[in-house]
């Protein structure tokens, strides 16, 4: 099953004479963690924020556990756990009212809350801070807070833009199991990111978008084979312009 289906996603921003992306298209599968890569200013997050229904389109279509964003956009979004690039969260909530918040939003029951709120902050050590308002985190709990919202409600497709961003070595090496521990239940995982060293060693398939459109879509043992001992850096700036994509690593 295809737990998200992009088909041919165009959007231009009002004032702008050219597309932020357009004709992007690509698929997730049941299990599966999927990097989507490519320079600043490349249209990553433009994307993910129109397969999440942040941001409207002008083309194209995108379904997600096969729910169509524009005909179901409740029954897509709710299939779905996003972890925006900047902690988009209600700051004068502490963070147990804001994950409770998020629970009332997605129907979690409320006899299962409690401890799913538990499981997640305590793996993330965040419990101590569950009862401090959120604006007196720091950037990497606030990190923290919108990992744990995203997942509360145990979605089936987990969406995260730039998500080590803040986050200490230990932290990002808990996400990395969060995210293996996601699709080993048979869910999926999309996330954008410049640190290609993670992306190597986590992710089964990978999207290279650059300039707004989809140029590379493969798997990890398919960039092993296009060149023995190509790294994916190497790869990564043949593709998207050599010495000159550097900026976007």
């Amino acid at each position: 099953m295809a737990m998200l289906q992009v088909q041919n996603l165009t959007k231009t921003y009002k004032g702008q004479s050219s597309p932020a992306i357009e004709n992007v298209s690509l698929e997730i599968k049941e299990g599966e963690i999927m990097a989507f890569l490519g320079p600043n200013g490349a249209g990553k997050s433009t994307a993910i924020k129109c397969i999440t229904g942040i941001h409207p389109f002008d083309a194209g279509s995108v379904n997600i556990c096969g729910h169509d964003l524009k005909s179901d956009p409740i029954g897509a979004k709710m299939n779905i756990g996003y972890v925006s690039d900047d902690h988009a969260t209600y700051e004068n909530l502490t963070g147990t009212d804001y994950l409770n918040f998020v629970c009332n939003v997605y129907r979690v029951p409320v006899a299962e809350r409690k401890g799913r709120i538990e499981e997640l902050a305590g793996e993330l050590e965040l419990s101590q801070a569950l009862d401090k308002q959120i604006n007196t985190y720091s950037h990497g709990m606030k990190q923290k807070i919108c990992i744990i919202s995203a997942l509360v409600h145990r979605p089936k497709l987990w969406i995260l833009d730039e998500p080590m961003t803040g986050l200490d070595p230990r932290s990002a090496h808990v996400l990395k199991e969060l995210m293996r521990k996601h699709c080993a239940e048979g869910n999926s995982v999309f996330f954008s990111s410049h640190v290609l060293e993670v992306v190597e060693k986590l992710c089964d398939r990978l999207a290279i978008i650059n300039r707004g459109r989809i140029i590379e879509v493969m798997s990890m043992d398919e960039l092993k084979g296009k060149k023995e001992d190509v790294s994916l850096e190497e790869f990564f700036l043949s593709v998207t312009g050599g010495e000159n994509a550097q900026e976007g690593i």
